[in-house]
């Protein structure tokens, strides 16, 4: 009994075409990396700032949020500006991995890829002042 040959897809087709994935996912990778993310808390008496990839770089605190005598409401914006700031991060890179990946993200996100259930770490991201500082994107 012969076996015959089912048409499909060329293996060298889809060879090219996950090469160029990983390539775009890198790229994107490495622009979230060089992305700033802000995240504000207080009506913006504390503002932080993010990498794409979540890492605290900048922490401004106006001198109005300062009262020596309630340390416990400062330190309360400033978790609540960081976590503003990661949030805003996640959202940015669930974005742009969403257009490199066409909605693969959730199933990338296990393999660490950035925008899926385990990527970035952080918090709610609930702030209500923020912004979103992305090279190539408009």
């Amino acid at each position: 009994m012969s076996n015959p040959q089912i048409p499909g897809p060329d293996i060298g087709q889809i060879l090219m075409q996950a090469q160029r994935m990983q390539a775009e996912l890198l790229n994107a990778q490495q622009e979230l990396a060089d992305s700033r993310v802000d995240g504000t808390a207080g009506g913006g008496l504390v503002k932080a700032t993010v990498t794409g990839g979540g890492e605290l770089v900048d922490l401004i605190i106006s001198p109005a949020a300062v009262d020596p005598a309630d340390t416990e409401t400062l330190a309360d914006l400033v978790l609540a500006a960081v976590r503003d700031a990661a949030g805003n991060a996640r959202g940015l890179a669930a974005e742009r991995m969403g257009q490199v990946t066409g909605g693969l993200g959730d199933a990338l996100g296990g393999l660490g890829v950035p925008g899926g259930p385990s990527g970035l770490a952080g918090g709610s991201g609930s702030g209500s002042g923020s912004r979103l500082q992305a090279p190539g994107l408009g």
